[in-house]
């Protein structure tokens, strides 16, 4: 493994290299990347432009590892998944920043990946990283727009072309191609995702989180479609440094998932269930959309990151969230005294999450086609299970991260045509988009009384 930077090597750059390489190999090996990520920031602090070049390093080259290994393949002599795993990921680190990375010198990208070769034990294949990058450089010369310009030719398949110049695995460029704009969600799925913020107005109003931001130097616009969302333009720093986080005057959350809230429409005085909880974004907007009279039941299986919302309540000074640790699928004979007992339901369903590619740099690499075939069946059994909690009349949402009608559109349309005494009152998906917004789809459901 690299070590730790020394002062000397911190001075030239090398210290977020090497803690991306760290990263890098750590997620190769199995890791999360974002648990990686924390882990490394934890053990070897960076603060500031040294922070921001390692995520813009790590997340980056993991999104772009198909394509970056198509570079290896073309450059070298071993195919890139031959190559030794500690080799592989720092000639993936330096391609990355020759590919992509507009603000690193061509030669600092080279001579800082050499050096971490030498210092990570390596330094007979030295010469070979050198050798490789710099061959990469030429094949560029002349400042080429695309990352994969200079590759030589690419797939005459559509979908293979897509999957190589978007670094998708081959499963999910076949999908996209069968997809509206299968260009655009490419793309968007490399773009860094943006910064979104729903104000609490509980506490405080959008106006006043917004001019407590420029009068800090942040800039930070609002959402025209959402009262009280707004996004952070450039870099902010650390989060909990920020106006208003500790007043609970704001929490972070993507703009689309903010829609998902408001189209189940909870009011004040009503029983709100979120059944697949954690870590509480959405169980906390439908306490703020209730104005905190009423009652919300968050329920997850997983202890620790139900905890999480327990955290995120108390922050945002929220008293009528309720926190309760269960399978939603067995919840009406873990409770049964909850039959008949909600006004409204949101089943955010644990999903492929194909609209959080780029909020999710490893994800990619993880979901095949037979994990999405198990997540549908897990879907309609949460769906079906929850049904008996409502009142008569009351409201469902089914929502989902993704954009995989399997998970949405069709497990919907089979889902009432099983059940002719169900309506869907509005649905909507929306796409991820290079300007901001992860992929959503979300449907809100009633049944049709005496039917």
């Amino acid at each position: 493994m690299p070590q730790p930077a020394t002062p000397d090597s911190a001075a030239i750059g090398l210290a977020p290299r090497q803690l991306a390489w760290q990263v890098l190999l750590a997620v190769g090996a199995g890791a999360y990347a974002d648990l990686a990520l924390e882990r490394e920031l934890q053990r070897h602090p960076l603060e500031g432009a040294d922070r921001a070049l390692a995520t813009e390093l790590a997340y980056g080259a993991i999104r772009q590892r198909r394509l970056l290994d198509g570079w290896l393949d073309a450059l070298g002599k071993v195919p890139a998944a031959r190559q030794p795993p500690k080799l592989r990921w720092l000639l993936h680190l330096g391609l990355y920043q020759l590919l992509f990375s507009s603000r690193v010198p061509a030669s600092a990208a080279v001579s800082t990946s050499v050096e971490l070769a030498k210092q990570g034990g390596m330094g007979r294949l030295a010469p070979v990283v050198n050798g490789l990058l710099r061959a990469c450089g030429r094949r560029r010369a002349g400042a080429k727009p695309e990352p994969w310009d200079g590759l030589g030719p690419l797939p005459a398949d559509p979908a293979s072309c897509l999957g190589l110049r978007h670094s998708l695995p081959a499963w999910l460029a076949e999908l996209a191609m069968q997809w509206p704009e299968p260009e655009l969600f490419a793309a968007a799925c490399n773009q860094p995702p943006a910064l979104d913020l729903r104000v609490n107005p509980l506490r405080t109003s959008r106006a006043a989180v917004l001019e407590a931001f420029a009068a800090a130097g942040l800039e930070a616009a609002p959402l025209p479609e959402l009262a009280n969302g707004l996004t952070l333009r450039g870099r902010s720093g650390e989060l909990r440094h920020l106006p208003g986080y500790g007043e609970g005057h704001w929490c972070v959350q993507d703009r689309s998932a903010q829609a998902v809230g408001l189209l189940l429409d909870p009011q004040p005085g009503e029983r709100i269930l979120d059944a697949c909880a954690a870590p509480g974004g959405k169980s906390t907007h439908l306490a703020e959309l209730i104005r905190d009279q009423g009652e919300v039941w968050a329920v997850d299986r997983s202890e620790g990151r139900l905890r999480r919302v327990g955290v995120n309540a108390a922050r945002l000074g929220l008293g009528s969230i309720h926190t309760l640790v269960a399978d939603a699928t067995e919840l009406a004979a873990v409770k049964p005294e909850w039959c008949g007992w909600f006004d409204r339901i949101l089943l955010d369903a644990p999903c492929s999450g194909l609209g959080t590619l780029a909020r999710h740099a490893d994800a990619r690499w993880r979901i095949t086609p037979a994990l999405i075939g198990e997540l549908v069946l897990l879907q309609r059994r949460l769906l079906e299970a929850l049904l008996p909690l409502l009142k008569p009349g009351g409201q469902l949402v089914y929502a989902t991260c993704t954009v995989n009608s399997a998970e949405n559109s069709q497990l919907l349309q089979a889902f009432l045509g099983d059940h002719p005494a169900w309506r869907c009152l509005q649905q909507w998906q929306r796409w991820p988009a290079s300007g901001g917004g992860d992929g959503f789809y979300a449907a809100l459901l009633q049944e049709t009384p005496g039917a």
